[in-house]
């Protein structure tokens, strides 16, 4: 077997290579199509009550925001926004970690009751947890719209967290009990903390979905970013500005997404270095390759036949 054959499946010969090229050049110009036709369509000018309107892109349908105070209301809105993510992203941390161990504990009166807490949270979709939060606790929009985030995404943190634990060797936990460690203190100080740097990249993922999803208080009367650009500007400034205003959400969300999806990658290629600096183009240990778990296991087990052979 070559060296850069890959153990999962065969390398693509001549005739596939050729039709994979003939696809994606296919792709490429339906998706260039289709993104012409988008700006074509929206660059028209269109008939609305018998007066002609100029397209989306005409200057005047964006020259309120010249204006610095219509900044300063969206950046009240992005303020809102972030405020609730953050309260609810450590909430949904805290949560998650207690949720992990109750789950993963050998007592069956604390992890039976946990499990059907856990399927409860998972299967209620989030706004109506908001709503009826808002309506029998009477805690408020911003309240109603973090403790619903906090149970929601405390549940899938807890379980990425659990499944983490369960992935670690046994003999994690065989190590720290021979040397006299209690099993809660064996999964507190050893499985835990390796459990936890394992699933970081997933968890910071899930935090992203958290941010998109404090979009939902829009319904509940949270005054987050899209209720105070596509609700209150565009009742204020009137239709002419809803698509501006449309742009403008969407990029500021692109922005604020992007840019935790950028610390979720750099924060994986650092859990996986061991927190050394990674230079460019250097394999990171689990990373790199989709096979190198595999053959990092197979090394391992060679290590270990090695040592045995060794002590005999």
């Amino acid at each position: 077997m070559s060296s850069g054959s890959s153990v999962l499946f065969d390398a693509p010969g001549p005739r596939a290579r050729r039709l994979q090229n003939i696809i994606s050049i296919i792709a490429l110009v339906l998706i260039a199509a289709g993104v012409v036709w988008v700006v074509v369509t929206l660059a028209a000018p269109r008939e609305s009550g018998g007066i002609t309107l100029p397209g989306m892109f005409d200057p005047s349908r964006w020259n309120i925001f010249v204006d610095p105070a219509v900044w300063r209301v969206i950046g009240r809105g992005v303020v809102a926004t972030l405020q609730a993510a953050a309260v609810a992203a450590v909430g949904a941390i805290a949560l998650g970690i207690v949720f992990s161990l109750l789950r993963s504990s050998r007592i069956a009166w604390l992890r039976i009751p946990t499990a059907w807490v856990l399927e409860f949270f998972r299967g209620m979709p989030v706004l109506l947890m908001m709503l009826f939060i808002l309506l029998v606790a009477s805690t408020g929009a911003f309240w109603a719209v973090v403790i619903a985030l906090i149970l929601y995404n405390g549940t899938l943190i807890g379980e990425a967290l659990r499944a983490g634990l369960a992935s670690l060797p046994r003999g994690q936990r065989e190590a720290a009990l021979s040397v006299g460690m209690r099993e809660f203190q064996s999964k507190m100080l050893v499985e835990f903390p390796q459990a936890f740097r394992q699933m970081l990249p997933i968890i910071v993922a899930q935090l992203v979905v958290l941010l998109k999803d404090t979009s939902l208080g829009y319904i509940v009367g949270y005054e987050e970013l899209i209720r105070t650009t596509m609700n209150q500007m565009a009742a204020f400034y009137g239709n002419r500005y809803l698509f501006s205003l449309f742009a403008v959400t969407l990029v500021i969300y692109l922005a604020i997404n992007l840019c935790l999806s950028w610390f979720a990658r750099w924060l994986s290629r650092r859990t996986a270095s061991g927190g050394r600096k990674v230079k460019t183009g250097e394999a990171d240990p689990g990373t790199a390759d989709p096979t190198s778990s595999i053959r990092l296991a197979d090394a391992d087990a060679d290590a270990d036949e090695s040592r045995g052979r060794g002590g005999r």
